[in-house]
């Protein structure tokens, strides 16, 4: 963290951590709570950790009514923050979508897995609904070279993002891309409060 990083605290658990590190709300005019996902709108923001337990617990308590001085609208704090996932979800797909107009990602099981073998990624995800064997079999030889591997999306969002069929597995090439898309997902699956694979 920087010396002069900016510092707020979650509405859920009360840690003080970086704004950078934390998810920013913020009361649209008609009084429903916005995500912030950019940290640009304006306004002022209320923050909480990147864990879907401090979001929900902060929407329980009515944090946010009490930082805003006013009642803020959110119609159920479940769905509320199923949204906020699905969001978090699109940041990972749509970087994952400039790296392939970049030409920068390998698709399919066999071309990922004879990418890591040549040491031409730096990053390899796998569909989170891929079958067990395959999984596994991409995870050992990620592990083994060094690469880190994460399992996040579908099969069918992988092909959509694409435009092809059903993917497996993608990989981002060595480059700028990867350390945006590993952040991207952290945020992602920390939210939804899974681990992710070293």
């Amino acid at each position: 963290m920087a010396k002069n990083s900016p510092e707020r605290s979650c509405l859920g658990c009360r840690d003080v951590k970086a704004k950078q590190d934390l998810l920013r709300f913020v009361m649209a005019p008609d009084g429903c709570l916005v995500l912030d996902i950019l940290s640009k709108l304006p306004g002022r923001g209320a923050y909480t950790c990147l864990k879907r337990s401090c979001l929900e617990a902060a929407l329980k308590r009515n944090q946010f009514s009490r930082v805003f001085k006013t009642p803020v609208i959110v119609s159920d704090r479940h769905v509320f923050a199923e949204n906020v996932v699905e969001r978090l979800k699109d940041r990972v797909a749509s970087y994952i979508a400039l790296a392939n107009k970049a030409g920068k990602v390998i698709s399919g099981s066999d071309m990922v897995v004879e990418a890591v073998k040549r040491k031409n990624v730096g990053l390899v995800i796998i569909a989170d609904d891929v079958s067990n064997e395959i999984g596994h079999k991409i995870e050992h030889i990620a592990v083994r070279e060094s690469i880190p591997c994460y399992r996040a999306l579908s099969r069918d969002m992988f092909g959509a993002l694409l435009g092809k069929g059903l993917r497996s597995a993608v990989a981002v090439q060595n480059g700028d891309f990867v350390a945006v898309v590993i952040k991207e997902i952290d945020r992602f699956r920390n939210f939804s409060e899974e681990g992710a694979h070293e």
